[in-house]
C-alpha cells in the first residue's frame, strides 16, 4: 500500500511562484526557467516509476515517497522506500537521458547527449550513503535485523547505460523503470524469511510516518523589491486585479474571481515568509481594506497566533497549497 504519497516537490512550487513574480527582463529568469524544467523532468521520472510500483500487491508492501528521516544531527531523504516483512529497499530515481558511462577513477557518471559530455555525482554512492544512514536509524530503533537493499532507477527508457568492464555491481544496482518488478521479485526469492510480524510491520510503518521530518527548502536570494506584487488575473495573467464587492475584478479583460487571492498568499508563503500579518497581506495584494483582508485571511483557515492587530497567520505545515485552496473554496 502507499503509506506516503508522492506530491509535487515544494521546490517546484517555489520556482513556479518565482517565475510568476519576476519581471520578464529579470537577468536570472533563464536560470530559474532551466532549473524548473530539470526539476519537472525529475519529478515526472519519479511518477513513471510509480506506475510500475502500483502492480505490487498492497498487502505485502508499504511504499513511501520522498521520505525524510533524521540520523542524529544529520538528515537524509529517499526518493522511494519500500518496506516488506522480509526486507527493505531504497530506490534512487534519476532522469538521465542520452548515454551514461560510469567512470571509476573519479567515481562519477558521465552523460553523453547531443555530442556533449557532462559529469554527474555517482548516484550509487548517493544511495549507499542513504542505506548507511538508514541502517543507523534502524539500529537506533532496535531494528538492526532487517536487510536493506538499494537500487538506482533510470526513469528514461531510452537512456543507454554502459557499465565498465568488471564492475558487476553497476549492472546489478542500476536498471530502467520497467525492470523494477523483476528485480523486486529477485529480492523476494533472496529474502524468503520474514523478519517482521504483521503487528511489527504496522508498528514500523507508524514509526516511519511519525519520524518523517521534511527539511525547509532554502529561499531564493531575490530581494523582495524585485518581485511583482498584486493579485494575478487567472484569465489574462496581468497583476492588475482589484477588490470590489467581495470579488476580484480585472480592469484589462473584465474577468472576475472570488478567490484569486489564494494564489497570491501561496506565492507570499513560498517566496517571502512562512508567516503573514494583515498589513503584509494588504501590502502584497494591494488591498486597501483591513476588514476585507481580515475576512479573506480567516476564510483560508490558516493557523494563527495573537489577537486583533497583533494576529500573525502561519503557512500550513502539510500540503498547504491544497489546504488553502480547499478552505477558500468551502467559503464560497
Amino acid at each position: 500500500m502507499i503509506a506516503k504519497e508522492r506530491k509535487i516537490p515544494i521546490k517546484i512550487l517555489m520556482l513556479e511562484a518565482l517565475l510568476r513574480r519576476l519581471p520578464k527582463d529579470h537577468p536570472r529568469l533563464p536560470e530559474f526557467e532551466e532549473e524548473l524544467t530539470k526539476r519537472w523532468a525529475g519529478y515526472r521520472g519519479e511518477l513513471s516509476l510509480d506506475y510500475y510500483l502500483n502492480f505490487l500487491p498492497e498487502d505485502r508492501y508499504f511504499i513511501y515517497h520522498d521520505l525524510h528521516l533524521a540520523n542524529g544531527p544529520l538528515h537524509f531523504q529517499m526518493d522511494t522506500f519500500i518496506l516488506s516483512a522480509n526486507y527493505a529497499l531504497i530506490l534512487e530515481v534519476k532522469n538521465f537521458f542520452g548515454t551514461i558511462n560510469f567512470e571509476p577513477t573519479f567515481n562519477q557518471f558521465i552523460r553523453t547527449a547531443n555530442d556533449k559530455e557532462e559529469g554527474f555525482p555517482n548516484p550509487l554512492a548517493q544511495v549507499r550513503r542513504q542505506r548507511t544512514q538508514l541502517m543507523h536509524w534502524m539500529n537506533d530503533n532496535n531494528l538492526h535485523h532487517i536487510p536493506i537493499e538499494y537500487l538506482v532507477v533510470i526513469s528514461n527508457p531510452s537512456t543507454i547505460i554502459k557499465p565498465p568492464n568488471g564492475k558487476s555491481d553497476i549492472s546489478r544496482r542500476i536498471l530502467h523503470s520497467p525492470n523494477i518488478l523483476e528485480k523486486i521479485n529477485d529480492f523476494e526469492k533472496m529474502y524468503s524469511n520474514e523478519k517482521l510480524s504483521p503487528k511489527e510491520l504496522r508498528k514500523l510503518n507508524r514509526l516511519l510516518l511519525k519520524s518523517h521530518t521534511p527539511s525547509e527548502p532554502q529561499p531564493f536570494k531575490i530581494p523582495k523589491k524585485e518581485l511583482i506584487t498584486g493579485v494575478q488575473c487567472p484569465n489574462c495573467s496581468l497583476f492588475s486585479m482589484e477588490r470590489y464587492k467581495r470579488n476580484w475584478h480585472c480592469p484589462h479583460c473584465t474577468h472576475q474571481s472570488k478567490d484569486a487571492h489564494v494564489q497570491a498568499i501561496q506565492d507570499y508563503f513560498l517566496l517571502i515568509n512562512p508567516t503573514i500579518t494583515n498589513k503584509e497581506f494588504r501590502d502584497f495584494l494591494h488591498l486597501p481594506s483591513r476588514h476585507a483582508a481580515s475576512k479573506m485571511l480567516s476564510s483560508m483557515n490558516l493557523p494563527f497566533s495573537g489577537e486583533k492587530k497583533g494576529r500573525i497567520y502561519y503557512r500550513p505545515q502539510l500540503d498547504f497549497k491544497n489546504e488553502i485552496a480547499s478552505s477558500a473554496h468551502k467559503m464560497r
